[in-house]
Parts: structure tokens; sequence; C-alpha cells
């Protein structure tokens, strides 16, 4: 008896509502349905279904068969196609989303080194600095920065980043260098309103955690830009690691307060279900998980943004 066959005949049936229906819609005669059904019951010594010349109806062992099958068949149905995405050249069109910066240093390289190396493929990247719905908007794959909700997404952790703040040298020759949380009320703050912390930043040191009010005359939604207000001393900037990675290299930038740095946060690469990923999801995540976990590991050159695949 082969039980995948009897167990995909059996849900044939139930979900067709009939034996007859079940054997048009499976392509096989009512015989071979009705012995079927009545193998795979003789082999497991319960009824699955009680049926009538009208209707048939799940008994409880058949409510639990049909369950289990069902995890059973795709789960097998989810291992052969992994085999075979792995066999096959992968094609067509995917789109991915990440926040702009990370996105530009980030993703973009990887996506393109990518698309070089899968020509049957397309990719469009929305950069966008906020979160979008990726089944409600048809997206793929997306990255996000941050802690993650329990939004039934897959999330393939690919690293961290941390929150420091920041200052140009020029600004902390005339201000001062500021050694605790609380004194940057004499300082001026260029805020990021598209932050929840735009207004208050957050320090942590040895479990003590400080809320500081910040002001400043310069406050914008842009992260370059308020990047490039910092490099000209208009004051202290609040950044993620990576976006001052290139600024502090060339000496424009420098660090504050790096013991009151609050801990790191995940970068995770999202898709909406693991069961039946199609062959080209596979593939750029396959791709990408191994060179992004490079990129944000600190001290190599792919962490400054320079493109080095993998050998």
């Amino acid at each position: 008896m082969d039980k995948f066959k009897a167990m995909n005949i059996f849900i044939g049936i139930v979900e067709a509502g009939s034996l007859t229906a079940a054997a048009e819609r499976l392509g096989v005669s009512l015989a071979a349905v009705v012995r079927s059904l009545a193998a795979l019951e003789e082999s497991l010594g319960v009824r699955l279904l009680n049926r009538s010349t009208r209707r048939i109806a799940l008994t409880e062992e058949g409510r639990d068969y049909l369950e289990r099958s069902r995890r059973l068949l795709a789960d097998l149905a989810d291992m052969e196609n992994a085999v075979a995405a792995r066999r096959a050249r992968p094609s067509g069109r995917l789109t991915i989303t990440a926040p702009v910066m990370f996105g530009r240093l980030h993703v973009a390289p990887v996506v393109t080194d990518f698309l070089a190396e899968h020509p049957e493929m397309s990719v469009e990247l929305l950069l966008v600095d906020r979160v979008l719905d990726l089944l409600d908007e048809s997206i793929d794959l997306a990255l996000r920065i941050g802690p993650l909700p329990d939004s039934g997404l897959v999330a393939v952790p690919v690293g961290s980043t941390r929150r420091v703040t920041c200052a140009s040298p020029a600004y902390l020759a005339r201000h001062g260098r500021p050694t605790h949380p609380a004194e940057l009320a004499g300082h001026a703050a260029i805020r990021l309103t598209g932050l929840g912390d735009g207004h208050e930043w957050h320090f942590e040191r040895g479990g003590e955690r400080l809320r500081v009010p910040v002001r400043g005359s310069f406050a914008t939604n842009q992260v370059d830009v308020a990047l490039d207000a910092c490099r000209k001393g208009i004051g202290c900037g609040r950044f993620l690691a990576y976006q001052v990675q290139a600024a502090e290299g060339a000496g424009e930038l420098q660090r504050v307060l790096d013991d009151w740095a609050p801990p790191a946060v995940p970068v995770s690469l999202l898709y909406p279900h693991g069961r039946l990923l199609p062959s080209r999801v596979r593939a750029f995540v396959d791709w990408a998980v191994p060179r992004l976990r490079l990129r944000l590991t600190p001290g190599t050159p792919q962490a400054t943004g320079q493109s080095h695949p993998l050998s």
C-alpha cells in the first residue's frame, strides 16, 4: 500500500466532499478511491470517515489523521522543492525592501553581485525608511533593523548594530567633549525626527538607564542630511553605527559617550513563509545571508561598504 498516495486520496475526499467528487478531481476511478480509503482504514484499524449515500463526515480519528497527513505531505513537498531548487537555475523577479541608507550601503551591493551571478533573475529594490507590509504589498523579502514583533514572518538574523552619539572634531574643540549623558543639556543636538527618540535620547551603562531631553537648532527626517550637519559642526548627532562608519574612518566624526551606548539592535532578513519557498527567494536568501553577515562584522572591508564577494 502506498501510504502517501492513500493520504492524498483521503485529503481529496475530505476537500471534495464526496468519494465521487474526489475521484473526478483526482482523475481516478470511483472504485480506486473506495479501495484506497478502505485499505487505509484497515491498515490504521480505525474509521476515518462516517459516510452515507448523501454525505461524509470526519470521525475524531479522521480529523486528527487529516491534520497530520497535511503536515506530513507539506513537509515532504517542502523537502523535495528545496532539493529541486538547489539543482535548478533560479529565475524570475524579486521585490526587496530595506531602510534607505542601509540598503544603499549594504543591500544594493549584495543584490547587484547576485544579479551578476544569476542573469535569469531581476530585482526591484525598494529603499524606504518605513515598514512595508510584505503580504499586502507583494514584497518577497525585507531587511529590518531593530526588535521584531511577532508577525508570523520568517526572520533570519544577519547581524546587529548599535546606536552611537557623534560630533565633529571642530564642534568638540569649541564646546568640549561630554563625558556623561546629562552634559548634553549644554550641547546642541541634531535631531532625527523619524526616530522614536528624536526629542529624548536613551543611554545605558551597567544596568543604569537614562532618558535625556535634547535640544538644538536643526532637525530632519533624513539621515544623510543629519550626517552632513553633524560633519559641519552644527551639533551632536545620534546615529546607527553603520551610518557613521565612513565619516569616522575619514576623521570627520568622533564618537562620544560610547560607554553609555545602548545594547546593539538586531538586523534581520525577513520573508513571509518558510514552507514551499520559491526557488528564486531561496536562492537569494542562501546568497545574501552569509554576505550580509560578513558586511556587518566590524573590521572587515565589507563593513565599510566595500564589495568583496565570498570566495
